[in-house]
């Protein structure tokens, strides 16, 4: 497709014979949230670690907006617009929300040495800041250290932290993981918000959330892309039903 902001092409990575990710194509189109899926073991994880850049790959290109980025390190991805969330919340827990900001901002715009930097006085990258935090809906926690939110508070605290670094493409590794259903809806009211700012890849094992989101939806199975389409025709491919969803695509109705 001619407006691909993300465009895979027969990436791998494997352990000895094992191959994780085995020739994978995939392409995101600019400003679309583009939902990864598969079962446990898939190569999902991976395939991440391999767009972000903290795992190498051993074939393949990354064509991020045209630039081959399989051979840059993960810092370099993210200066030109990757950004990414864990699965594993990865805040500073003893910072506060506004401090975690305003760190991710600094870094950003100075490069590693801004961490050593001390933000006080900058109303800048504190103003910065407070728009990140209005947009993740956590300005009534500002100060609060990032330990004493919610499970699904700092969640979106680390979306905020990704969203810190201006990305044009956004990366959420599994952002329900662990959510109760207030915190799930929360999340995916925000996720709807982000998809109109900014191109989101999303992986997530949450099938009703995927079926709500997603403009498109790939199907990686055994580390190969078996399906990609829209919403409803990855709900009616049998390919998908018989190596993945089976029923969860009729309880995703």
């Amino acid at each position: 497709m001619p407006d691909a902001l993300l465009r895979i092409q027969d990436l791998q990575k494997r352990y000895g014979a094992f191959a994780v990710t085995d020739g994978v194509h995939l392409e995101v189109q600019r400003g679309e949230l583009h939902a990864l899926i598969g079962p446990n073991g898939a190569g999902k994880t991976t395939l991440v670690h391999q767009i972000t850049g903290t795992l190498g790959s051993d074939h393949g290109r990354i064509l991020f907006d045209q630039v081959d980025v399989a051979g840059l390190p993960a810092h370099r991805r993210v200066r030109l617009g990757i950004a990414r969330s864990y699965q594993v919340t990865n805040v500073y827990l003893q910072c506060s929300v506004r401090d975690n900001l305003a760190l991710a901002m600094q870094a950003n715009s100075e490069g590693a040495l801004g961490w050593w930097r001390p933000a006080i006085g900058r109303s800048d990258v504190f103003a910065q800041a407070d728009a990140v935090m209005a947009r993740v809906g956590l300005q009534a926690k500002a100060e609060s250290p990032a330990k004493k939110l919610s499970h699904g508070e700092q969640r979106r605290l680390e979306v905020g932290l990704a969203l810190a670094t201006g990305p044009k493409l956004l990366v959420l590794d599994e952002p329900l993981a662990g959510m109760g259903p207030e915190d799930s809806e929360h999340m995916v009211s925000l996720i709807a918000q982000l998809k109109q700012q900014c191109t989101v890849l999303m992986i997530e094992h949450d099938m009703d959330a995927v079926f709500r989101l997603a403009d498109r939806i790939s199907v990686l199975v055994s580390g190969r892309v078996i399906e990609t389409g829209s919403p409803e025709a990855v709900r009616a491919s049998v390919a998908v039903k018989q190596a993945y969803l089976g029923d969860e695509l009729t309880e995703a109705r």
